[in-house]
Parts: C-alpha cells; sequence; structure tokens
C-alpha cells in the first residue's frame, strides 16, 4: 500500500504552524516570570509539533514540563494505590495534572472491586439495536468513573474472521457496517459519563494465537472495507483513544507502522485523541516517530530510552512533544483538568442490573424452535436443568473481560420460581465445571494447596510447579484452573494443556494409564494477592455425571441442558466443538428424552452435531449478571426473543473461510494471508454458495413477519428503501429488518454477492403493519480502489434484496446508481 504523500506534506506544515503556539505559550510564562521547570529548554517548546488544534491551555502545560515529567506521560506506571486496574500515568501534581487510571472493560469494569458485569459485546451487537449500545456504553461509563477510573480500554470492534478466536465473545461482528454502528453507539455512552473511550486492537488482530508474532497480509481492499471501516467509525465518534495491536500487518508491527498510525488515523481521519499500545506491544523507540503516542504498561523503549535518544538528538523532542499534547488534549477535553477526576459519580448496581438484563433479553438468539417447545407454559410441570451452568451461571469471558460481578442468580433458581409451585423443576449437574481437588496420593510432590483447595500468589511470589501426576486408568480427564486475577498454565508431557488468565479455564486430554509429567505456574497480575485452584474431573467422575443427568431426563417432561464454553483473551479455541464432550452429553439426554431444550452460554459459534435431536436452541452468549432472570424470561415468553447472529455459524469445521488453509489460519512461521480477501463472513459463503449452519442476521421469534410491498430508489448521495413489515402471529415482537445490496457491474474490483447495507429494528404488536424507510448511504454503494486509493462509488444496476437475514431474503428489487 502506497503512503498518502498529500497528507505527509500537510502534516508538516501544520507542525510548523502548531510550534508557534506553543513557543508562544513559552513566550506568555516568561513575560509573566514563570520560568519552566529544570530540564525544560526554550528550544524544547520552540520546536514542539502538536498536530491538533491544542488549546493555549495545553501548550503552556507543556511548555513549563520537564522532559521527565513529559517523558511519564508516554509510558505507564505503577499505580502506588493499586486499585486493581490495568495502567496508570502518574500526572504532574505542581502543574494541577491529575493522574490517569486505565481500566479493562469490554464487558464491564475490571478492578478490584466488583461491578457490573455485561453482557458479551457479541451479544449487544446481536441486539442489532444502535440505541441501546449507547446505554450499554452509559452504565460502563457510569461504573468507571464512580470507581476511580479515567481511560476505558474498550470497545474492542475488530472484524470476526476466524471462528476459533478466543476474543469473539469481546468484539461485535463479521460485518464492518453492524460493527461500525454498535461501536458508534457504545463509544457515546462510554464518553457521555466522562470515561475516555480506547478502540481496540488496531488492526487486524483477529486471532489470539500467536497474536505477538504473527505477520497479517493483508489487501488493501480488503483492509479497508472489512476491518478498518469501524474504526474509522470510533475515531468519528469521537473516541479518545486508540489502541494498537500487537500483530504485525504488511510487515510493520501494529504500534510501528506509519501507514496505520500517522498517515490513515491521524491524517486521513483526522484523529485528535492519542495512540497506546497493547501491554508489551511497543518494539522500538522510534514507535513514537511513527505514530504511537504511549507505551503500556511500562517503560521498555518511550521511557529511559527515549530519554536518551532525545538528548542525543536522534528523535527530536517534537515527537514526544506531540505525544504529550494529545494526551493532554483529551484530559482537557474530558474536564480532568478543570477537577472533573475529583468530581464522580456514585455507582448506581440496580440501574446497571437492569441495563445487564435488558440487553441479555434483547441479544439472545432463538436458533431452532420445532414444534412449538418454546416458550414454556404452565403445562411444563415437570422440568429437568441439567448443565453445570444452570446452577453455577456462566456471567463473563475470560482475561481482560473478566468482571467480578455485584451478585448473578442461578438459572436453577430463577427457573425455578418463574415455575411456580405447580411445577416441579429437578437439576443434575451432567459435567463438572469446577472439578475436585487433585489427590496428593497421584501428585508428587503434592499441590501446595490450603485448606480451602487453594493455592496462594502474590505479585512477590509466583506458583511453579513440576512433578508427575500417576493415574490409575486411561481415559478423558478434564483440568479446570480458576484464575480470578492471575495468569496461569498447565503442560502435561510436555504439550500445552491450559494457558488463561482472569477466569476459568478448562481442557480434557486423553492419558494412558501411568505416570505423566505435569508443569504449572500461576502469577498475579492485578497488584494484589489472589488464590487459585487446579482441579480436575476424572472419567469415572464424568461417567457418573451424564448417568445421573440421563436418568433425569427420562423422568422429567422437559429437559433444560445449559451448554458453555471457555473463550478468553490470550488463546483460540482448538475446535468448534463443546469442551468436556457435552455435545456427547446433549445427544444422550435428547436420545432419553426428544423434548430437550438446549441453552448456550457460548462466546462464538460452534458446531452442533445434535441439532436434529433437540426440540430447541437459545443462544444467550455470556449473559452478564442479570442473564438467568434474562434467560428464565425468555423461556417462558415474557420476553420475546428478538436477537439475530452477528457471525455465521458453519455447519462443519471444514465449511469456514480458513479450513484447510494454515496460510489463512493460523499462520506458517509468523507468516498469515488473508487470501480469502473482501470474502469475510457471509461474503464468503455466499462467494462459495456454501450452507451454513445459520447465517448472518438469522434468529427466530415467539411471532412471524411478513414483508411486502418494496420500493427502491437513490437519492441525497445513498438510496432509499421503503416496505410494509407486518406482524403476522399472535405475539407482540420486535423484527430486524436487513437491507442487502449487490455488486455493482463496472467495475472489476472484487465485490460480494450481497453486502449488508442498512437495518432497523421494528417493534410490531400483533397483527399491525407499517411502512418501514432504511437509508443505504453511499459509503455503503462504493467499493475501495487500489489505482485510485481511496473510496469510488459503485455505479451501475445494483441489486436491493430485503428480509430477516442473509439468507431469507424475500423482497428483490433494484436501483440504478448513478454519480
Amino acid at each position: 500500500m502506497e503512503l498518502d504523500r498529500t497528507s505527509v506534506r500537510r502534516r508538516r506544515k501544520g507542525r510548523l504552524r502548531r510550534t508557534a503556539l506553543i513557543a508562544g505559550a513559552s513566550a506568555m510564562l516568561l513575560a509573566a516570570g514563570t520560568a519552566p521547570a529544570p530540564g525544560a529548554s526554550g528550544a524544547d517548546a520552540a520546536d514542539a509539533r502538536v498536530t491538533v488544534a491544542a488549546s493555549h491551555r495545553v501548550a503552556a502545560l507543556i511548555a513549563r514540563m520537564s522532559l521527565d515529567e513529559k517523558l511519564s506521560f508516554v509510558h505507564g506506571s505503577t499505580d502506588p494505590r493499586a486499585l486493581g486496574q490495568a495502567g496508570y500515568i502518574p500526572g504532574v501534581p505542581r502543574l494541577g495534572i491529575p493522574e490517569l487510571r486505565l481500566t479493562d472493560g469490554p464487558a464491564g469494569v475490571r478492578v478490584n472491586a466488583h461491578a457490573t458485569a455485561m453482557p458479551a459485546p457479541v451479544a449487544l451487537a446481536s441486539s442489532f439495536d444502535d440505541r441501546l449500545a449507547r446505554t450499554y456504553g452509559q452504565v460502563i461509563g457510569r461504573d468507571g468513573r464512580a470507581l476511580g477510573q479515567d481511560v476505558l480500554l474498550s470497545p474492542m470492534t475488530n472484524i470476526i474472521r476466524v471462528p476459533y478466536a478466543g476474543r469473539n465473545f469481546e468484539t461485535f461482528s463479521e460485518d464492518p457496517l453492524l460493527s461500525s454502528r454498535m461501536v458508534s453507539g457504545e463509544i457515546g455512552g462510554v464518553q457521555s459519563q466522562g470515561l475516555i473511550a480506547t478502540v481496540k486492537h488496531y488492526a487486524e488482530n483477529n486471532q489470539e494465537d500467536n497474536r505477538m508474532g504473527v505477520n497479517v497480509g493483508v489487501d488493501e481492499q480488503t483492509l479497508r472495507q472489512i476491518e478498518l471501516p469501524a474504526f474509522e467509525a470510533a475515531v468519528k465518534a469521537g473516541a479518545g483513544a486508540v489502541m494498537c495491536s500487537y500483530n504485525s500487518v504488511n510487515g510493520r508491527h501494529g504500534c510501528g507502522s506509519e501507514e496505520l498510525l500517522d498517515s490513515i488515523l491521524k491524517e486521513q481521519w483526522g484523529f485528535k485523541g492519542w495512540v497506546m499500545s497493547d501491554w508489551g506491544a511497543a518494539h522500538a523507540t522510534t514507535d513514537i516517530v511513527n505514530g504511537l503516542d504511549q507505551e503500556m504498561p511500562s517503560g521498555v523503549f518511550l521511557g529511559d530510552e527515549l530519554k536518551t535518544a532525545i538528548k542525543n538528538g536522534t528523535i527530536p523532542v517534537s515527537e514526544l512533544n506531540d505525544a504529550v499534547a494529545r494526551i493532554l488534549g483529551q484530559m482537557r477535553k474530558f474536564g480532568l483538568l478543570a477537577g472533573a477526576a475529583g468530581r464522580r459519580p456514585a455507582r448506581d448496581p440496580k440501574g446497571g442490573a437492569r441495563i445487564a438484563q435488558k440487553v441479555a433479553e434483547a441479544g439472545s438468539v432463538l436458533l431452532k424452535n420445532t414444534g412449538k417447545a418454546l416458550p414454556l407454559t404452565g403445562a411444563d410441570t415437570s422440568i429437568g436443568l441439567i448443565g453445570p451452568t444452570a446452577k453455577t451461571p456462566k456471567v463473563t469471558g475470560g482475561g481482560s473481560s473478566y468482571v467480578v460481578p455485584d451478585s448473578a442468580s442461578s438459572p436453577l433458581a430463577t427457573i425455578t420460581q418463574r415455575a411456580g409451585r405447580k411445577a416441579t423443576v429437578r437439576y443434575a449437574a451432567g459435567g463438572d465445571n469446577t472439578g475436585a481437588p487433585i489427590p496428593a496420593t497421584v501428585l508428587s510432590p503434592a499441590l501446595p494447596v490450603g485448606p480451602d483447595g487453594t493455592i496462594p500468589v502474590t505479585p512477590d511470589a509466583s506458583f511453579d510447579y513440576s512433578g508427575t501426576l500417576t493415574v490409575p486408568a486411561a481415559g478423558d480427564y478434564s483440568f479446570v484452573y480458576d484464575l480470578p486475577a492471575a495468569y496461569g498454565m498447565l503442560k502435561i508431557d510436555g504439550r500445552s494443556v491450559i494457558t488463561g488468565f482472569l477466569g476459568s479455564s478448562s481442557a480434557t486430554v486423553h492419558l494412558a494409564a501411568g505416570t505423566h509429567s505435569v508443569a504449572a505456574g500461576a502469577l498475579a497480575i492485578q497488584g494484589a494477592p489472589t488464590k487459585i485452584r487446579l482441579n480436575w474431573v476424572t472419567p469415572q467422575a464424568a461417567r457418573t455425571a451424564r448417568e445421573q443427568a440421563v436418568a433425569l431426563a427420562r423422568q422429567v417432561k422437559t429437559p433444560v441442558v445449559f451448554a458453555y464454553d471457555d473463550g478468553t483473551e490470550g488463546f483460540d479455541r482448538k475446535s468448534l466443538s463443546l469442551p468436556a464432550d457435552q455435545n456427547g452429553l446433549i445427544s444422550a439426554v435428547a436420545d432419553a428424552n426428544p423434548n430437550t431444550i438446549v441453552v448456550l452460554n457460548t462466546g462464538s459459534s460452534i458446531t452442533m452435531p445434535w441439532l436434529s435431536k433437540v426440540k430447541a436452541v437459545l443462544d444467550t452468549y455470556y449473559p452478564g449478571e442479570n442473564g438467568a432472570e434474562a434467560t428464565a424470561r425468555l423461556l417462558y415468553g415474557d420476553v420475546n426473543p428478538s436477537g439475530r447472529t452477528t457471525q455465521t455459524f458453519p455447519a462443519s469445521e471444514s465449511a469456514t473461510p480458513v479450513a484447510g488453509d494454515p496460510l489463512r489460519y493460523p499462520g506458517v512461521n509468523d507468516q498469515e494471508n488473508y487470501s480469502e480477501g473482501v470474502y469475510v463472513g457471509y461474503r464468503w459463503y455466499d462467494k462459495e454458495k456454501a450452507a451454513p449452519l445459520f447465517p448472518f442476521g438469522y434468529g427466530l421469534s415467539y411471532t412471524s413477519f411478513a414483508y411486502r410491498d418494496l420500493a427502491v430508489r437513490q437519492g441525497h448521495g445513498g438510496v432509499s428503501v421503503s416496505f410494509t413489515l407486518k406482524n403476522t402471529g399472535t405475539r407482540d415482537g420486535d423484527e430486524v429488518a436487513q437491507v442487502y445490496v449487490g455488486a455493482s457491474p463496472r467495475t472489476n474490483a472484487p465485490q460480494a454477492v450481497r453486502s449488508l447495507g442498512g437495518y432497523r429494528k421494528v417493534h410490531l404488536r400483533a397483527g399491525e403493519s407499517r411502512t418501514v424507510r432504511i437509508r443505504v448511504d453511499a459509503r455503503q454503494l462504493k467499493y475501495w480502489s487500489t489505482s485510485a486509493h481511496a473510496w469510488v462509488l459503485g455505479t451501475g444496476h445494483r441489486e436491493v434484496w430485503v428480509g430477516s437475514s442473509a439468507r431469507t431474503l424475500p423482497l428483490h428489487g433494484g436501483v440504478d446508481v448513478t454519480r
């Protein structure tokens, strides 16, 4: 890809113009008798470049700062208060510049305290509700400010490209338009509360495996059309910060790419905030020259090494001044230079819980409902709940999205209450996602567990174990590593079994009878002591649990199986199957009772070999702290399901855009090629005419809808689509009406068969009809030209489809698009 040379020249001119602002501020300070601090020379101030329209206040502060004070802004430090957040900047008290605390928060604020645990962002996106995205952001924004934080390290908006990716639950979708609208809404909500939002991970951080080493080879059109639109939307929404990624893009590290950071982000998009590295993602002191403004969590490169480079003249101090000005500019914008840091709201746990439940209800997707198995009614008087997450709720994913909720009821409790006194609700675990302590008789040496079965870990004393495990019989052994505030790993016979942090991770390993080597370790990562737990589930325990579940299924009218996975930052799933042989459990229960219903607590698409055996499937993702309440209301029809899939569910692991080509995923020798081009997600399924298990935009309802009277016309730079939508059922409900636009006949550039051009969530009472209008804006009619290096309108006759998913499109028309 070529750099935008005009932008580079414009940037250089801008540096010269804005140097005068800092120089003038210095002159005013000197005239007033206020000399710069020791170490800050007049040349420093005069040479500063500020690429945003900094206020005189910011300019004056920079002019008074010493070199060390400036450097303290461009790398993280240790928080003396140890609140458990991810990052800390000390501020400059003598100049009235407060500290900055930076917290993880894709699904809620992650500190050493309780917070509102929201549903996973993918569940939010499944609501297809832009206004709800703003409300979601408002809850997190208020919580963050109330809990002493200033910067939120969220939202994540990388495109879902790889179905195995460990953080798919933490982002929005496989479609750039849906992701753009979700990220815009959430950022607006977060920042309305005074918390600075950070959009991440810029760019192409679409997998966790080898995320720190892989180089993504992606063509210009694919980068611009698929991955970057949501980041651009975040910038337009006013995001205060952007986090650059671990991976490399086209041979340049994400945090050292002048093209991504300076040319595209700051110049072409006009980004006025600052760029921070992902934790440990900086690679060189020269990254600051290429657009990086802040290295986190410490100053390996932008600390003493940058100070030396500035003093010996290899890096001009103007680069440092620009970075500091960007950070201070956002602090000024959010009132942090005017005392806002000391004015914080109180938490609203009850209000947050209400919104968390609303999002869980709106984002849950009814995938199957044969014979009106759902909703449950008063006739369902004998119910069996099966699965460990029916009793111990699955609230959040792992990694940096892990949140300690204010409270979380179990589905067993909420469904029992909703079923009423005339119903009998019974429970069988069917499996075990917590495990039992590994006996000292099979481990040598024994684990150093306390009376409560946990192992203490502190920031100064990590857990390191090396020994042997002797199992009496061959079979599948599951290991569960609970790491509430720690990073941990487990290896058996030299093979990595679990790598995880912040949450619970599990894995199943087939072991032969006899002795096996074991290595395990854990490190406290939130600046405070914690307790970890390493348990196991033996084959005999698993068999007993399954037998009990099958026996219960035979005894009740309606079995409801809760299935889960353990999506987390740091590693990808090894397959699209449910872990711990839950596929086998569901199949066995369904064989015992054909009335089986499945509730999924999963973060991304899965395969479902048991699908034909069960009556209904409800996907609630990781539903947050009020997920149990939402699940009960959805199962009983107190809420009509209205969520839609934001990613295609493949029919099999051999039928995905990355199947069979290790260069597409996970990469070979640190190189990965996005050779599918723009055909990501449903675009690939359409191009290959491959049948998915569930298409993009799909979801059922307890009512039905009909579409008619399509009208399409061009005007005001876009296309206007109108049609009549009718609720033809007997229940009120919400329909997500979707508009797809076909390819332009007047370009040879790769184009999707059809792509999402617009959508609208519409509430209709039973029997109600309404004219629905959806605008397809001009950007959705354009493609990125690799010759013009610009968006170009795709003219000519464009087909238009309208319907309820990417594969259910009852209305079909067209429009002639002209310039």
